[in-house]
């Protein structure tokens, strides 16, 4: 299980250490089963994780490889690849899967979007993808904040296509056209699980908003890629997962990206089951019959593992179906 330091307080030795989940503190613990051979990965300690780490670092940045505790992290950012989480490090909502820090965030950072830019330029990156925590606390819940990273990111380096993976914007009107209107190059809203999850899973959403935001952002730009994700393993029934894809087709959503659960500590989630290779397989194959350009399925998978390679064959994709329709 990958440790995540919680850097709240960490520059003030007086404070208290803050509670990284203090709505998950009276939740019983649950076991934390142990991981099958498939899903095991090695820690982070090749040079070039190190040179991104301090790319990060000296930007003052946030990445949700680490505050999620993403399993990928070494393959990655050995790549000098990293998913930024911009506005801040703490969310407002209190996700049961999740083990970013809840509560109430910070001010944000008005310096954040050129520091991205800049730190997206240092890597090299041709592909980037930009994720927030959720802020319900702001009356955009980020929106804005979204563009200017965005824009800062297209003045420094034109030729790096831009993934977005942004919160559901509940009860924020025009915040998501707001988004759109930026023009990122893939627009990605995950569901994280199936309906009948949603309460003890992610109760602060609700599925068929999430549904209708990504089929809004297609109406907006019917050229912009569309993409979500799932986590298996969480007491999902297959025929509700097949439904899902129906669900996201309905929205005319292009990837899918479906992934297994992991849980980050005794107070989250329990994993329910581990999904074997074969059945993401399966997954795969089917989600390819169902009309989607892209599938990205097997334990490992994440919303941005392999994030480039895999806007470069969603576009061929597009590209030979448009040929063989004409």
């Amino acid at each position: 299980m990958v440790t995540i330091l919680d850097r709240t307080n960490l520059d003030d030795a007086a404070q208290p250490k803050r509670v990284r989940h203090p709505e998950k503190q009276a939740r019983p613990d649950t076991e934390v089963k142990r991981k099958p051979e498939w899903i095991r990965v090695r820690a982070p300690t090749s040079k070039g994780y190190q040179e991104t780490r301090s790319i990060v670092k000296e930007n003052n940045l946030v990445t949700v490889c680490e505050e999620a505790g993403c399993p990928n992290i070494g393959e990655c950012w050995d790549k000098k690849h990293a998913t930024f989480m911009i506005m801040g490090e703490i969310c407002t909502r209190a996700c049961a899967f999740c083990n970013v820090a809840t509560g109430k965030p910070n001010p944000l950072d008005l310096l954040e979007p050129e520091n991205v830019a800049k730190a997206v330029k240092q890597m090299g990156l041709m592909h980037v993808v930009i994720t927030s925590v959720d802020r319900d606390d702001l009356d955009d819940g980020g929106a804005e904040h979204f563009e200017k990273v965005i824009w800062a990111i297209r003045a420094a380096s034109p030729q790096t296509t831009i993934e977005i993976l942004t919160p559901d914007f509940l009860r924020k009107p025009g915040a998501l056209e707001r988004v759109v209107a930026a023009r990122p190059d893939v627009f990605n809203h995950n569901l994280e699980t199936v309906p009948g999850n949603y309460l003890t899973v992610r109760p602060g959403a609700r599925y068929f908003h999430s549904i209708r935001l990504l089929q809004r952002v297609k109406e907006l730009d019917p050229t912009m890629f569309t993409k979500s994700g799932i986590m298996v393993g969480l007491g999902e029934e297959r025929n509700e997962v097949l439904q899902l894809m129906d669900d996201l087709r309905t929205a005319d959503v292009d990837f899918i990206t479906i992934g297994q659960y992991l849980q980050p500590t005794r107070k989250h989630h329990e994993v329910m089951s581990f999904v074997t290779p074969d059945e993401f397989k399966s997954y795969e194959k089917i989600a390819y019959t169902k009309g989607f350009l892209m599938v990205a399925s097997s334990p490992l998978t994440r919303s941005s593992h392999h994030a480039g390679d895999d806007f470069a064959r969603l576009k061929a994709n597009r590209e030979s179906r448009r040929t063989a329709v004409a």
